[in-house]
């Protein structure tokens, strides 16, 4: 599909991780729309629809609290997290007292043992915005099913470095 230098332009605001499909997303509005040729119009239209959310926080007058749960890298292996994401979806257990305008922006493992991968991660939240880590239940277990991990004070410490708040558990 043809692209008007001033479409080009506009694209370019778009964030490069995502560029590549946010091309798609334009070329797709635009052949809907009966186009064959990309202009700033279709690209700002297209770009209105797919973050039509950022700003709904100041509009509503709600702070949107963002939450991301770390996992044990081994148990990940035998666990889906369904437990840690229905618990969350429902606000029940560990999630029990955040309120609607809260939202998961990060579900990701430890990297194994020494959590060499928490760390780098959180820092990558941050430009999201995140609030608050929850430890998963399986870090902060220690019975039969789930030995206790050996890093979590270590892992915690690094979070908390970062300013954000740490909460140990998820759905146990």
């Amino acid at each position: 599909m043809e692209w008007t230098k001033e479409a080009l332009k506009e694209l370019e605001q778009v964030p490069r991780f995502v560029r590549h499909m946010a091309k798609k997303a334009v070329e797709k509005a635009a052949r809907e729309t009966g186009m064959d040729r990309v202009t700033p119009e279709i690209v700002l239209r297209t770009k209105e629809k797919y973050f039509s959310l950022v700003g709904k926080e100041a509009e509503s007058g709600r702070k949107t609290t963002k939450v991301a749960v770390v996992r044990c890298h081994t148990v990940a292996e035998v666990c889906p997290g369904v437990g840690c994401l229905k618990a969350f979806t429902h606000r029940k257990l560990n999630f029990s007292e955040y309120g609607p305008d809260t939202e998961m922006i990060g579900f990701f493992t430890c990297g194994g043992c020494s959590g060499r991968r928490a760390s780098r991660l959180v820092e990558k939240l941050l430009d999201h915005g995140l609030d608050v880590v929850h430890l998963s239940s399986c870090m902060c277990m220690d019975d039969d099913d789930y030995p206790r991990c050996p890093f979590k004070n270590q892992i915690r410490k690094a979070i908390e470095a970062k300013g954000v708040k740490v909460v140990e558990g998820t759905h146990h």
